[in-house]
């Protein structure tokens, strides 16, 4: 595994940036709503910009407006920089989020060499779907989400995997063809459409806690957040999203649980931001 220094970090960091803002211009010329949240959202408020071990951003949108944004990357992308993936346009791409990828750079995920699709740099766009308002219809929802993701991860885990009979488990799910996998999660995705509730969850993203969703008013508006000198939309009542999320999100985690992405190749390339950008983090 590669570990990146303090340099390398630092312009890590600064291409993400640079896709972020790439994103904000395309959201905000077609009208898209998004938020940034997770790990980036507690940058914003605790350090006001990327938490300084932090290698990745994240932004969320409500499956309407992931579905448009997906739309405007065909016609509004700067395609000589950037390149949007996700599981309806990328042949091999197993999981049920989009990501925003640097052209001319490497992010090499550990283990995942062998996936058939180019990994530059990337920060993660998340669709939101919605889920039952109660707290056992979205536990069974869940155990539906656990599975389909399990299906998903197995061309990775079974190479992965620390367990050999955790191995051989995914070796054995790796079997069923990738359209049927894929069409387990087009059908989660179709059943969360016909939903109207007050709950949001990433369906192939584990949630932080028993909760098993968000409350869907943190993203239905934004609240503006300063990162790394430049205006995003934030997460509506970041104190109480950050506390759902992260519990006593102000205290810094000590080292040992400080985590970053195990790469196993990296290539880098000199971010293209504009001159008002604040060179370190605050």
């Amino acid at each position: 595994m590669i570990e990146l220094n303090g340099q390398e970090l630092r312009t890590l960091q600064l291409i993400e940036l640079e896709m972020l803002l790439e994103l904000d211009r395309i959201c905000r010329k077609c009208g898209i709503r998004y938020n940034i949240i997770a790990g980036t959202m507690l940058g914003a408020v605790r350090h006001g910009g990327f938490i300084p071990w932090d290698d990745d951003a994240d932004v969320a949108m409500l499956r309407s407006e992931y579905d448009r944004f997906r739309k405007a990357c065909r016609t509004e992308l700067d395609t000589k920089r950037f390149y949007f993936q996700d599981h309806c346009v990328t042949p091999g791409y197993r999981w049920g989020y989009g990501k925003l990828r640097r052209r001319d750079t490497l992010f090499l995920r550990e283990h995942q060499e062998h996936m058939p699709y180019e990994q530059g740099v990337f920060i993660d766009i998340f669709p939101l779907d919605a889920v039952p308002d109660t707290r056992l219809g979205r536990t069974l929802v869940n155990a539906e989400c656990f599975f389909v993701r399990k299906l998903l991860w197995s061309r990775v885990g079974k190479i992965a995997d620390k367990n050999p009979a955790k191995r051989a488990l995914y070796m054995l799910m790796d079997r069923i063809p990738e359209n049927r996998a894929l069409r387990c999660l087009d059908q989660l995705i179709s059943a969360a459409s016909r939903r109207d509730t007050a709950w949001v969850r990433i369906l192939m993203f584990p949630t932080p806690n028993r909760e098993y969703g968000y409350r869907k008013r943190w993203y239905d508006s934004a609240e503006e957040a300063l990162f790394e000198s430049f205006s995003f939309p934030g997460v509506v009542d970041a104190d109480k999203y950050l506390r759902f999320k992260f519990g006593d999100y102000l205290t810094p985690p000590p080292p040992a649980r400080r985590k970053i992405h195990p790469v196993s190749a990296l290539r880098l390339t000199e971010p293209v931001l504009p001159e008002r950008l604040t060179e370190t983090n605050p």
